[in-house]
């Protein structure tokens, strides 16, 4: 241990860095940042039929299968189907399938919630990772348009075939933030309307956040568009992108519980940033039953918020319930609440 500290110091000292810069240059996100190159190639005409489209109509206790092509007339075909709710569309993200436990954090979220369908994307036969995890994550970001390309045509015909884009609310985590900034545009470019809100929980950042911010989900793709940092610079992408970008705990990197090391960076491992990764879907789904939660104050620097110099600042309720009306770069903490 005294051996690796001496290293860590000799190595900072050297380069002149301090506690944010290792956070920065730590060996795991050295890793993550590795993954930067990737293929973002739109005219490869990517075959991505075999998404499983999963409706749920949880009021009558009824679930029903599509593929994507044929998801939006499955859908307007379903006998009595009120298209005056709201329809709730999740996406998860790499290495996700419908049988994970996102998903079943996502069902048992709006299992109860009035007035709504909920549809969730399985396009795990593009975004696994059978081949490894760099190899099939390299593979699975060359799929983001084109998935994303036929979820928005999958909206386009429901909104054709009645359904008001405002009853339209798209939740992304990780890949699936970055695919629904896809999905948003195609639906502008069929509808000439936009999705009411397109929410994006911690989107991928490896391959996306050193590329052009034309590739990464970002305001102007839906009515509002609102981005989670849970673990910015890690799997979550730093940059500033959406109409309100909420960066959450210790500088929208680090979540509570995840293991969080005194040199983060440097002693952080995958697993806690895995941790710190998908505890925006927990955080996140935690505010629909709780729309008092999670008060946001708008801030430009985390230790401006933690110092408190940012307390008299315009603030807002982030998750499910936020309002929409905010726009900025805002700061909340989810100490003294269980999620």
């Amino acid at each position: 241990m005294k051996t690796l500290w001496l290293f860590v110091c000799m190595w900072a000292c050297a380069h002149a860095l301090g506690r944010g810069d290792l956070e920065k240059y730590g060996p795991v996100r050295l890793k993550l940042s590795g993954l930067n190159k990737c293929d973002h190639n739109r005219s490869l005409n990517l075959d991505v039929s075999g998404i499983n489209v999963h409706f749920y109509d949880f009021q009558k206790n009824d679930v029903k299968n599509f593929t994507i092509g044929n998801a939006a007339k499955g859908i307007l075909g379903i006998k009595k189907l009120n298209k005056t709710k709201k329809f709730i569309i999740f996406v998860a993200g790499f290495t996700s399938n419908i049988n994970d436990k996102t998903e079943e954090k996502v069902r048992q979220t709006f299992r109860n919630f009035p007035n709504s369908y909920l549809i969730i994307l399985d396009h795990s036969p593009y975004t696994n990772d059978k081949e490894g995890y760099e190899k099939g994550y390299r593979r699975s970001v060359k799929y983001v348009h084109y998935i994303g390309k036929a979820v928005g045509q999958m909206l386009a015909g429901l909104s054709q075939g009645g359904i008001f884009p405002k009853n339209m609310h798209c939740i992304g985590f990780s890949l699936g933030g970055q695919i629904l900034g896809h999905a948003g545009e195609m639906f502008i470019n069929i509808t000439r309307q936009k999705i009411w809100r397109i929410t994006a929980l911690d989107p991928a950042g490896p391959c996306f956040y050193n590329d052009f911010p034309a590739l990464e989900i970002r305001s102007g793709l839906a009515q509002y568009v609102e981005v989670y940092h849970c673990n910015a610079g890690g799997f979550g992408t730093t940059s500033v992108l959406a109409d309100i970008d909420f960066f959450v705990n210790r500088k929208g990197a680090f979540q509570p519980n995840c293991s969080t090391p005194p040199i983060p960076g440097i002693y952080s491992s995958i697993t806690s940033n895995r941790c710190s990764h998908r505890a925006c879907v927990d955080i996140w789904m935690a505010s629909v039953s709780h729309p008092t939660w999670f008060l946001a104050k708008k801030c430009d620097k985390y230790r401006d918020f933690k110092n408190g110099n940012c307390s008299q600042n315009v603030s807002t309720i982030a998750g499910f319930w936020n309002p929409g009306n905010a726009a900025g770069k805002f700061y909340f903490s989810t100490k003294g609440y269980e999620y």
